[in-house]
């Protein structure tokens, strides 16, 4: 069985997947990377394809650092939807009615399920991944984003350094990045001889983190270095939905210490969720994507005039608003139902948003020039 350090060394296209952030509503991902997978294997004729054996590079936040964990260590997206099927209302267990006033949920359960999932004793350097791995964490302690990956060459992995990151349990690390406020409590890992406090990775800039796996496969701080161009590279960014909080009826005066407080995280994350599709749109070539919004459209064809393109992209999400699921022929489904994060009651529900996304959006022309 290969591991990620053959990728190292092989020719050819790049091709990097990024799983964005959104709890259970992971299984809309995993429904839309099952398409994926589905035509990789008719087109390559190779039937028993998983996409680690495709993509060389995977990165993910929070619920999309499972996602993109499972895939790496060789998962099919049967496996990895039989995961989320069976353990989404475990992952989502509510804690004791005093305990719900630091956390929603338990997470000694969630901590268990990765620790039976991955090993215990799998380290993020381990062999048992087949592709290169970026997840991202915040580190509370120091007040920053962590994006880290399993690149042997990145400046915390080199050999002879002590406390690398490669050598800490990858089941922790999933932990951390999938400790979102409110829901889970903060993760302690010990990096080296220091103690830092970690929080859901998508309270940063990162909850999708496709752009910054770009650079951290291309630019020279990260001395991984692979080479740019649409023929060059591939990017595929998978999201978990999109579900503004649109209020035409709000006032002022509802504005208040409470609106904020429970408003103005999920609104930071979703313009950062924006931006980031932005700049892939407009550095890379892009396939496919649903309308940004109403000045830039969907970006197809476009870009700053006279600069190349550096990948070709795709991006496949689905719009959860009443508009968006009926343009999906999803009337019957309710937005209330799949836009939540711990919705674990309506699990079904979003597999067949996640479906129809791949049945209207997934074409294998998209990976034409990326044969596996």
């Amino acid at each position: 069985m290969s591991s990620f350090k053959d990728k190292l060394s092989k020719t050819g296209p790049r091709k990097l997947l990024a799983c964005d952030g959104g709890g259970i509503r992971g299984i809309i991902s995993i429904e839309i990377l099952a398409q994926i997978e589905a035509e990789l294997r008719k087109t390559s004729g190779q039937p028993n394809l998983v996409l680690a054996d495709y993509f060389d590079y995977v990165g993910g936040t929070s619920t999309g650092a499972i996602i993109a964990t499972l895939i790496s260590l060789g998962f099919s997206m049967d496996g990895a939807r039989d995961f989320y099927l069976k353990s989404g209302a475990e992952m989502f267990h509510k804690a004791l009615l005093w305990d719900r006033f630091k956390n929603k949920f338990q997470d000694d359960r969630l901590a268990a399920m990765l620790k039976d999932v991955i090993g215990a004793a799998t380290a993020f350097g381990s062999d048992k991944l087949r592709t290169l791995l970026m997840i991202v964490l915040r580190n509370a302690t120091t007040d920053s984003p962590w994006p880290i990956s399993n690149n042997p060459e990145a400046k915390y992995n080199r050999p002879g350094r002590t406390g690398r990151n490669t050598e800490l349990p990858l089941w922790q690390l999933v932990r951390a990045s999938t400790a979102a406020p409110v829901y889970f409590p903060p993760e302690v890992i010990y990096v080296g001889q220091k103690e830092f406090v970690f929080v859901d990775g998508g309270v940063t800039m990162y909850n999708n983190p496709a752009f910054q796996l770009f650079l951290m496969a291309t630019t020279e701080p990260y001395r991984l270095c692979w080479p740019t161009g649409e023929k060059e590279m591939l990017l595929v960014s998978i999201g978990t939905g999109a579900s503004a909080n649109a209020n035409s009826n709000l006032s002022p005066e509802e504005m208040n210490l409470i609106y904020n407080a429970s408003h103005i995280p999920s609104a930071l994350m979703a313009a950062a969720l924006h931006e980031q599709d932005f700049l892939c749109r407009i550095f890379g070539r892009c396939l496919v994507g649903d309308p940004l919004d109403r000045e830039v459209g969907d970006v197809l064809g476009q870009g700053i005039p006279n600069v190349p393109k550096l990948f070709t992209y795709s991006r496949y999400n689905a719009e959860l608003s009443r508009e968006g699921l009926d343009a999906l022929g999803l009337s019957q489904i309710e937005p209330a139902h799949v836009q939540q994060m711990d919705s674990v009651d309506h699990i079904a529900e979003m597999q067949e948003v996640g479906r129809a996304v791949a049945a209207t959006k997934v074409k294998s022309e998209h990976f034409v020039d990326f044969p596996s």
